[in-house]
């Protein structure tokens, strides 16, 4: 077991505001939607006909052969990995760049995988029959298939792997990625979430179960977290990836650390597969905070998992009042973004590092009438302010919590 900081290095996205990091912060900051109207026929018949697809798309980055033979998810998971593996200062593969590649891991969180691969070829074989099923179905499917491809691009062999916990996946591949470094199991981790199931059937799953904004007429003013008019959350997707590692060994390379992963806390409900439960998001935020060895005072600022749901706005909220206290200053950044379900803490994770590093909060959009019982201070436009410790936090379907706290190097 190590005590040392563990220290961000690396960051990289690709999300529905942008196929870049820095595309991505800026239009947060702008305040700026990635929520849009769906075109085709295929999407129709649905009653919700807006999702928040990624900006760039991946395989127009990515070498052409090499795209044929991953699934979107996997496309955006390389895609934001490559650019953290770069921004972390590393080119090439860990043994290339001096790393001991049996000391390098890889821990990326997804929260359905390769569906859509696997709903496509369903759709051969009905067709066309078994035999013109793709031989790459299986590792285009797989949900271990994003991590498993970035561990190929940088040579990971300290372990590789997969986070499934639903919209919580992205978080939690962070949080283990921070117990891989204190356990000293490796010296450099990349972690986040991906992925990209915008499909008619999921979007009519998640519309049976009354989840998703059917405001079809206005797009970019559907996804409002907190507001009295949200009516559910919008699918987004994408990717985002962060470099871990110790900070004497960021330091022994000369890199200058965006933040430091101070703690981290996950629980489950054991309450309802869907209905969220105030108690165990308590106490994942307590755990967070109390590991990263500040107190609840310290923490300044929220990135809050806030979908844009009736229901589950309202119980995080009046947990991050309660512990935190009414001036915290919280945004929902799927308010712009979208819900990337298991990539959605990992591109919130991005967007909490560069709040610290660069002292400012993004806004809240389409907050018009804020719920009586909102109880925080909600920035409807950027705020420049000292971020000294911020939390990440995110929930899943199934009673997952996870809660992140970061603080400046």
């Amino acid at each position: 077991m190590t005590s040392q900081e563990v220290v961000v290095t690396g960051l990289g996205a690709t999300t529905p505001l942008g196929g870049d990091v820095a595309s991505y912060w800026s239009a947060l900051l702008e305040g700026r939607s990635g929520v849009r109207a769906l075109e085709g026929e295929w999407s129709a018949d649905l009653s919700v006909r807006i999702a928040a697809p990624m900006a760039v798309d991946p395989a127009e980055v990515l070498p052409r052969k090499q795209a044929r033979r991953l699934d979107r998810s996997e496309q955006a998971a390389l895609v934001a990995a490559h650019e953290a593996w770069a921004d972390a200062g590393f080119e090439g593969t860990a043994r290339e760049v001096g790393l001991d590649p049996t000391r390098v891991a890889v821990v990326i969180g997804t929260g359905i995988g390769g569906v859509t691969s696997l709903l496509s070829q369903y759709d051969i074989m009905l067709d066309k029959g078994p035999g013109r099923v793709s031989p790459l179905l299986i590792p285009m499917n797989m949900p271990n298939g994003p991590a498993a491809y970035v561990g190929l691009e940088i040579g990971a062999q300290a372990g590789v792997h997969t986070c499934v916990s639903a919209c919580a996946s992205g978080s939690e591949a962070v949080a283990y990625g921070l117990d891989l470094l204190n356990l000293d199991r490796a010296d450099v981790v990349l972690v986040g979430g991906t992925e990209a199931c915008i499909h008619p059937l999921n979007i009519a799953g998640f519309a049976q179960m009354r989840a998703m904004s059917t405001r079809n007429d206005e797009p970019e003013r559907a996804s409002r977290p907190w507001d009295k008019g949200r009516d559910g959350f919008v699918l987004g997707e994408g990717a985002g990836v962060l470099v871990l590692e110790r900070a004497s060994g960021a330091a022994a390379r000369g890199r200058r650390p965006y933040a430091v992963l101070a703690g981290a806390g996950i629980t489950s409900d054991a309450y309802d597969i869907v209905q969220p439960d105030k108690a165990g998001q308590a106490r994942a935020l307590e755990l967070a905070v109390r590991r990263s060895g500040l107190g609840f005072d310290d923490i300044v600022h929220v990135n809050a998992h806030a979908t844009s749901t009736p229901v589950g706005d309202m119980g995080e909220a009046g947990v991050v009042a309660d512990l935190l206290g009414e001036d915290t200053v919280v945004t929902a950044t799927k308010s712009m973004t979208g819900h990337l379900l298991g990539a959605a803490g990992a591109i919130e994770s991005v967007a909490t590092v560069l709040s610290i590093f660069h002292d400012i909060v993004p806004p809240t959009i389409n907050l018009d009438e804020p719920d009586d019982e909102l109880k925080l201070d909600v920035p409807r436009e950027a705020r420049s302010m000292p971020v000294t410790a911020a939390v990440n936090d995110s929930f899943g379907f199934g009673g997952h919590n996870v809660s992140l706290v970061f603080r400046k190097a």
